[in-house]
């Protein structure tokens, strides 16, 4: 009777886990705003009508404060295990009147906690691309800022925190990524901070 009763026991919690499980979410959608200080290296030529000799042009590397969005999609292979797809951009100043843009295209796996309070980490793999305007720098001599662009490979490294406040709702109050590029032969580091809103199906 005791075998029974422990057999149907499990039995119960066999179904139960596998009830939780049929429940989870498959898919994640998170949309929301993003905030990257990139390292940009771009062409700078000295105002020539200024400075006589002409001076050569050489290499400078600013870090702008640049804003844009995030999206990501995740397919959870099963509750805490998933694939996401990432896709950022981000806009702004570079220097003076030149403007740039950094966009990423990222995959890779993602880790969570499959909870009301769910944090995550995850490691994507991808490629970004680059894009600095010509334009001008300030001050009293100011220089030319030459156009330029590329694409490079790209990781992002990091995780976030989900708060679920409904069913199929979740607030994302952020996430930080190690964002690691190589354009021109080097590499370059920077923070990447998001915020925003997820949507489960």
């Amino acid at each position: 009777m005791r075998l029974i009763s422990r057999a149907v026991l499990l039995l119960l919690v066999l179904a139960a886990m596998a009830a939780g499980v049929a429940a989870q979410d498959k898919v994640e959608l998170f949309a929301g705003y993003s905030y990257l200080r990139p390292s940009m290296t771009y062409v700078q030529t000295p105002g020539c009508e200024v400075i006589i000799p002409c001076p050569p042009s050489f290499l400078v590397t600013n870090h702008p404060n640049l804003n844009g969005y995030e999206f990501s999609a995740t397919y959870k292979l099963i509750p805490w295990l998933g694939v996401t797809g990432d896709f950022s951009g981000h806009y702004g100043t570079v220097t003076g009147t030149s403007s740039g843009h950094v966009q990423t295209y990222l995959f890779g796996p993602e880790v969570s906690l499959p909870s009301k309070v769910s944090p995550f980490v995850h490691a994507l793999f991808g490629a970004a691309h680059e894009s600095i305007g010509a334009g001008t720098t300030g001050g009293a001599v100011p220089s030319t800022v030459l156009a330029s662009s590329g694409n490079a490979f790209a990781t992002a490294i990091g995780g976030g925190i989900d708060l679920r406040v409904a069913p199929f709702l979740s607030v994302r109050p952020i996430q930080v990524d190690y964002l690691m590029t190589r354009f021109n032969s080097t590499m370059q580091n920077q923070p990447r901070v998001s915020a925003g809103v997820v949507l489960r199906f």
